[in-house]
């Protein structure tokens, strides 16, 4: 009988351990909630100072304090850490800002940031500079790229859209006005496709004209067509289209050059102002020209088609070189880029200010896309397991690199988005004369005659 009522005793208790560990698992948000937050902000407020002086995040104090604790309390004077604020709850973690001693600088706590994710028991630890002398430390609960879930407050603006959801639980927001030009590379099933569905959906209800060119007889982007201004699915198609978007794009800067008085031989090249300066009355729509597997520019088979190539990858590189000042941007998708590609590769590559790497079959291709701005990350994206499609690494010019994953978004609901939205198609002109129709969808081949 007392064995009975000791396990009967024992079961309450196992019981919880069990439920709290099933729904650490199957639902971390709640357990974060429940169990995970408190938790933390036990650890961290009661390790704060050891934590900090163990990681060598502190300073000699002050004379001024320094005196004042040996006449009040005529103890040690110790080392004192950065002054910390109040930790704000998260749905996935916390955030504490911290003000800097002098002398420190964000990368001495950024280094530190492994020790912090130990001793305060979380997933991870993000540190973000807010302004000179104060940092945030964003702390993550869980891995929130296992089950990707789009932050509540993630609205999206003109050319602003949030595709995909950061490491530290934030938005990943693609930014044509941040980033005017970007290359997204991914290898079969990587979830490129997905960060492309994602992105033109959302682009889809805006006042933006949205143009493909997709060389694979137009099997990514055909389900799209009627929220397109054109489509190109071949390369001749390609090579008729891209003279009309430079072409676009020259008539665009001598709207600038008269609206603004600038002499008509002026260079485009030194004009500095842009579109966005022309009142909105006169201001023409802006332009995303999404390129699906450029590789498919590049390749030849005759003389007549490398002559070809080499006349679209010129007007490729204007457009990456001179469209931000006349709204035309570019989204370069591919499986793989670099100067094997041939003329003109390495030249486009380095007018892509923002890089997405996905899952990549070699490092080869992952130092296509991150070597030269962030070499750090090329390790990291050379290692995306094949079982988490979606997941990315995100970086830009400026050095600073990411880990982000894209929602998944079916095939159906993204070509139902942009039926919904063929309305909002806007008026440009020169698109119009050159928008082709989406290829016929092919009978079966059981299909009666």
């Amino acid at each position: 009988m007392p064995d009975v009522m000791t396990l009967m005793e024992l079961g309450g208790p196992l019981a919880a351990i069990g439920g709290a560990a099933y729904a650490r698992k199957a639902h971390p948000t709640a357990y974060w909630s429940t169990v995970g937050l408190p938790l933390s902000v036990v650890r961290l407020l009661a390790s704060y100072v050891s934590t900090m002086d163990a990681c060598g995040l502190t300073v000699e104090p002050s004379r001024l304090r320094a005196l004042a604790v040996r006449a009040t309390t005529r103890r040690e004077v110790r080392p004192v850490p950065p002054r910390r604020g109040i930790p704000r709850p998260t749905s996935t973690g916390l955030r504490v800002r911290i003000r800097l001693a002098p002398g420190q600088e964000p990368a001495d706590v950024a280094a530190s940031s492994e020790r912090l994710r130990d001793a305060w028991g979380v997933h991870a630890v993000h540190v973000v500079s807010l302004k000179p002398g104060v940092v945030e430390l964003r702390l993550v609960g869980f891995d929130v790229l296992r089950k990707v879930k789009m932050p509540r407050q993630a609205r999206s603006e003109l050319l602003a859209v949030p595709v995909a959801l950061r490491e530290d639980a934030t938005a990943f927001v693609r930014d044509y006005r941040t980033a005017p030009h970007q290359l997204v590379l991914g290898a079969t099933l990587s979830g490129k496709s997905m960060f492309l569905r994602n992105l033109l959906t959302g682009l889809a209800a805006q006042p933006v004209a949205l143009v493909g060119i997709d060389c694979k007889r137009g099997v990514e982007l055909s389900p799209f067509a009627p929220r397109l201004s054109a489509l190109a699915t071949e390369p001749d198609e390609a090579a008729k289209l891209l003279p009309v978007l430079v072409r676009e794009m020259e008539d665009r800067y001598d709207l600038i050059k008269a609206r603004q008085g600038i002499a008509p031989n002026t260079p485009d090249e030194e004009i500095t102002s842009d579109v966005w300066g022309l009142p909105e009355g006169e201001r023409p729509h802006p332009i995303v020209v999404f390129v699906d597997e450029v590789a498919e520019l590049f390749l030849v088979a005759t003389r007549k088609d490398e002559e070809r190539r080499d006349e679209m990858v010129t007007q490729l590189i204007r457009l990456a070189q001179l469209g931000r000042a006349a709204g035309i941007y570019l989204e370069i998708c591919g499986q793989r880029f670099g100067a094997e590609l041939g003329k003109g590769a390495t030249m486009l590559r380095a007018q892509l200010t923002g890089r997405v790497c996905h899952r990549v079959n070699d490092e080869a291709s992952a130092k296509m896309a991150l070597g030269d701005i962030a070499p750090e990350a090329v390790g990291v994206a050379s290692t995306i397991p094949a079982e988490m499609p979606g997941l990315a690494v995100a970086g830009d010019s400026s050095g600073g690199w990411i880990r982000v994953r894209t929602p998944y978004l079916s095939l159906a609901d993204a070509a139902a988005t942009c039926r919904e939205t063929a309305e909002l198609v806007p008026d440009v002109p020169a698109l119009e004369r050159a928008a082709s129709r989406a290829p016929a969808r092919p009978r079966p081949r059981n299909a009666r005659t």
